[in-house]
């Protein structure tokens, strides 16, 4: 099973849960660089296969991450200091032209012979189109603009001259030299029914929020539904935070700590942020949901080593082929992680 992990480029997370550590201030200079390759060896060390540099243009680290560094210029300076990471960089169309990405994509292509990835990123936080004075449109109106902008990325990467004229976006004539050294992978988030339009035309792989075995078995039958229709193959991701113990009884002892410190106002507040997605951070059912903001502990990778195994194992036989994971649990890195990669 392939394994995957954030980039450093948010450096401060939530307040929710009360008393739990929320990071630090991102630092600069010397000892950024210090701290992001440090981030960048171990990971490596760590055998995991991709890393995703997120984007969050705004954050206020209370109910969401706070505000990262840019994802361009991290993939950029990641991708000069590591030698094996396949590199995935969340790209969100309104913010970026595509032909320009096209253009960059193909150099970080060429930096890494190969091994560079884009996240199509529709966008959900409203806040962040307003500040930097981006039409946020309509939830479905988003992933029209976003199939557009990767029509003319993967067009451009597979034509030496392509043109396209859309409602949204327009190139004449667009060459790009040099040109990729293979086609491009498309990774995408989302459960929507736009969402699934979406990737089932365009994407290879689906980025997953965190869920029970149930949740996510649901949402892999409509996406396989979606992308039956086009003739494609659909690759699925899932988002999972550890917290793996010595026994069943001390992990979930620890879970319902942390629940007992759920500040309900933020997690309130969070739910009104996220008001421009639609089939995430719905589950209200769930407590799990709340612990962190992709729904990663809601995914149960909770309890003694071999019953996360187990859990892992339940989604491999769903169709999950790679974890997304928050790497912060030591003893996951240790006792379970080597078993993922034998997967």
């Amino acid at each position: 099973m392939l394994t995957c992990t954030w980039a450093p480029t948010t450096f401060k997370g939530t307040s929710v849960v009360r008393g739990s550590p929320t990071g630090m201030e991102i630092p600069h200079g010397e000892d950024l660089i210090e701290k992001v390759t440090g981030y960048v060896d171990t990971v490596e060390q760590l055998g995991i296969s991709h890393l995703l540099i997120a984007q969050r243009w705004w954050g206020s680290g209370e109910e969401i991450e706070a505000s990262s560094l840019d994802c361009l210029a991290m993939t950029a300076y990641i991708a000069a200091r590591c030698k094996n990471l396949q590199l995935i960089t969340a790209i969100h169309p309104g913010f970026f032209q595509p032909a320009a990405i096209a253009k960059w994509g193909t150099t970080m292509d060429r930096l890494t012979d190969g091994r560079w990835a884009i996240n199509l990123t529709s966008g959900w936080n409203l806040t962040e189109f307003d500040m930097y004075g981006i039409d946020a449109l309509e939830h479905d109106e988003r992933y029209r603009r976003s199939a557009e902008f990767i029509e003319i990325v993967k067009g451009a990467w597979a034509h030496p001259t392509f043109s396209y004229s859309g409602t949204y976006y327009q190139v004449d004539e667009l060459q790009l030299e040099p040109r990729p050294t293979q086609p491009l992978t498309v990774y995408q988030g989302g459960q929507s029914d736009a969402a699934l339009r979406l990737a089932a035309d365009h994407s290879d792989w689906m980025f997953l929020n965190g869920g029970p075995p149930e949740k996510i078995s649901g949402i892999i039958d409509r996406a396989r539904a979606a992308y039956e229709i086009t003739g494609r193959t659909p690759h699925f991701a899932l988002y999972a935070a550890p917290l793996c113990r010595s026994s069943d009884e001390q992990a979930w002892e620890e879970i319902d700590a942390r629940l007992a410190r759920v500040d309900s106002k933020l997690v309130q507040k969070r739910r009104s942020r996220v008001s421009g997605a639609e089939g995430m951070w719905e589950n209200d059912a769930d407590p799990l949901s709340a612990l962190d903001t992709n729904e990663g502990y809601a995914t149960r990778l909770i309890g003694s080593p071999q019953s996360v195994v187990d859990q892992i194992e339940e989604f491999r036989s769903l169709g999950v082929e790679m974890l997304h994971l928050d790497f912060r649990d030591h003893l996951f890195q240790q006792e379970v992680l080597p078993i993922v990669h034998t997967l």
